[in-house]
Formats: C-alpha cells, structure tokens, sequence
C-alpha cells in the first residue's frame, strides 16, 4: 500500500516546550485519519509543519512521497488544506472566491462545484460576511475539492458548527472524496463525528503518538471496569495495561488498555462483590484514556481527598 503521509521523528520546539515529540507517522492511500487530542497536545502543530506552515525543530515529512520542504507545484496542487475556522476575504461574494480560487489550479472539477453549491443551497451571490459559520465551512469544502485533491488535510473543520451542519458537512465530505479513493486527514474535538466516519485514528498526549490503529480496534482495547465492594475499597495493585482508577464510596472503576486475563486475574484478587463491564462508545473510550488524574468535588468547604490512584497522592 502506497502512503499518503509519513514522518519520520518529526519534533517541534516552541522555546523550550517540546510540542511535538518525534512523531512517526504512516497514512495509507484511501484513509480518513483522524488525528485526536486534549488542547495542547500537539494536533494543530502537527498538521501546521505538514501543510509547510511551521518549519519543524528536527525530522522530516512526506506528503504524496515526496518531502514537505521541497513538494513541486505539482504536487502541491494534488493538496488541499482546511484551516480551523475557514478564514476567507469576507468582501468577496461566493462566486467571486470561487473565480479566484480557479485561478491557481490547472484542473478544476466545475461540474463538481456546481453540484455540491446546489447541494448546500448556496448562492454565488452571498457575500462571504453574511454567511453563517456552517456555511462559510461548506464554501471551504467545496474551494479544496474543486481542484480535485488526492489528499485533503483538515484541522478541525466543525468547530463551531451545530450539530445538523456538522453532520452534513462532514458526510459530504466523505461522500465526495472518498467515492474517488481519496485521503483525508483531520483532527476534531467530536467524537461522534469521528466515530462514523474515521477508518483510523492517532490520538496525541503531551505531543507523543501514544495510540494510531482502527477506530475500532481502539474502542475495543479500552475497557471500564466498575468494582463494588461491600467494605472499603481495596489498594489497587500495579497491573500492565491500567491507564487509571478512581473510587466513590464502595465503587471502583478501573479503565484498562488491552484486558485480558492477566487484569481478570487482577480486578479477582481484590474480591469484589459486584464486576460490572461498561459499555463505551469512541468519546466515552477517549475520554477515560486520555484524562488526568480526577478529583472528588470539595462543597461546602469540605476538604478534598486525596487522589486515590496509584501513585497519584499528593498530585497537584
């Protein structure tokens, strides 16, 4: 299989801060990647040194096989990016950026255009000011699929959106590439979204790749065990694969990365009364992945417990 995206150690340094950290990645030809991340994990800097707009600290990266710092005009024009919020001149009417936008590109699908304009009812005579968040995105989508792209880059395109526009949007979307065995790559903070339309993803922490597989594979590895117990609830013992754990009371949740029987054998050694396996569906599974350390809600003025994970007392 041919990759559309690849990096090799590809580091970013803002100062002192490590944003990105020797990220290696690989994208097959034909996949809808979804890059995903807390605020501050390292997605937009990842997507800014892919598309050339920020130069990295060191690594390198290929886009269509061919290194990012160097891409032809040619290649470039196989390329489309979509920039979180879709700046365009506002001035401009949606025939007018259409026109303009033409103007760089050899190949332009004009029946294309038209179709998908009637599709989101939008007029070229709208000028792009008076345009809605969700249909200034819907203008974004359709200037980077008109040149027909091998390969679309989006960072967080439905921000903002409600929920009807962003579903729309992005089924367009797939419809409209991916019928042509296209390339998507985006980042987003919906999951659900994710979750119906990504073959894979890559989920960043602190800058590091700490996960790239199926989105299914994915939903299946994390897995939330609820203990109960009919006494305090015992010290948890140290166990590959626990990412975290948390206690209310007699209850006992436990998230695990890969659980087989190894943490079975784990969560019967603490003799619970009651093993409850809850169901997650991709933002319930990101969520107990990638949070923190949680804390129980002081009201009242009541004092806070400590953090009963392991490892965890006297966390900040």
């Amino acid at each position: 299989m041919t990759l559309a995206i690849r990096t090799e150690s590809l580091t970013k340094y803002y100062g002192s801060t490590k944003v990105v950290d020797s990220l290696g990645l690989s994208i097959d030809e034909g996949t809808v990647y979804a890059l995903l991340g807390r605020n501050g994990a390292g997605k937009s800097t990842t997507i800014k040194m892919l598309t050339g707009m920020v130069r990295p600290s060191y690594g390198r990266a290929e886009l269509l096989g061919e290194d990012v710092a160097t891409l032809a005009p040619e290649t470039r024009s196989r390329i489309a990016y979509l920039a979180e919020g879709h700046p365009l001149p506002s001035w401009m009417s949606v025939g007018e950026v259409i026109r303009f936008t033409r103007a760089f590109y050899e190949d332009w699908d004009h029946d294309l255009v038209e179709s998908v304009l009637d599709h989101f009812a939008l007029s070229k005579r709208a000028k792009l000011r008076r345009l809605s968040k969700g249909q200034l995105a819907q203008v974004s989508l359709i200037l980077g699929i008109a040149p027909d792209p091998e390969l679309l880059i989006l960072d967080d395109p439905t921000l903002g959106l409600d929920t009807n526009v962003r579903r729309d949007f992005l089924e367009s979307m797939i419809q409209i590439i991916q019928r042509r065995g296209r390339t998507i790559l985006f980042s987003s903070h919906v999951l659900g979204d994710v979750e119906r339309v990504a073959d894979r993803i890559g989920i960043m922490l602190d800058g590091v790749l700490r996960v790239d597989c199926p989105t299914e594979h994915f939903k299946e590895a994390v897995r939330k065990i609820v203990l109960t117990f009919d006494r305090d609830v015992p010290e948890v013992p140290e166990c590959p694969g626990l990412v975290g754990s948390w206690h209310v009371g007699h209850r006992l949740e436990l998230i695990f990365a890969g659980y087989g029987s190894e943490q079975e054998a784990a969560v019967a050694s603490l003799d619970p009364v009651e093993v409850e396996r809850v169901e997650m569906n991709l933002e319930d599974t990101f969520i107990e992945y990638t949070r923190g350390p949680r804390r129980s809600l002081s009201f009242f003025g009541t004092e806070e417990p400590d953090d009963p994970r392991p490892g965890a007392q006297g966390a900040a």
